[in-house]
């Protein structure tokens, strides 16, 4: 079973580690995309962002189109963004999908927040 669904949000020095658990699909994948655009959007102070997908258990196309909307937002106002600790079935689609070839995706939170800074 997986874990409850929740979004989570911290500061990393000049990034933004927003933590998502549980399945990310066509519900919940929305929340997310509303979370991310409060720091793409607007006059956040903050250089990157890194979604750290350790928690997530299940990520589906919607959830892969609110990335792609979320890089190209970070990439129209020069903020970066980076996926750090996929799980093995949410890497692999990432790899099937083509997104790993846009987005910066790091096996631990610590590169991630390089990349997404860098």
């Amino acid at each position: 079973m997986s874990a409850e669904f929740g979004i989570t949000t911290r500061f990393e020095g000049e990034a933004v580690v927003v933590a998502p658990r549980g399945e990310l699909d066509a519900v919940t994948s929305p929340e997310l995309g509303v979370v991310l655009d409060e720091y793409l959007t607007g006059d956040d102070p903050h250089r990157g962002i890194v979604l750290d997908f350790s928690e997530v258990d299940f990520c589906d196309s919607r959830c892969i189109g609110v990335l792609v909307s979320a890089y190209r937002q970070a990439r129209d106002r020069g903020k970066g963004l980076a996926v750090a600790s996929p799980k093995g079935t949410v890497h692999r689609l990432f790899v099937i999908a083509g997104i790993d070839q846009v987005l910066t995706i790091e096996a631990d939170l610590g590169r991630a927040l390089k990349a997404a800074l860098a």
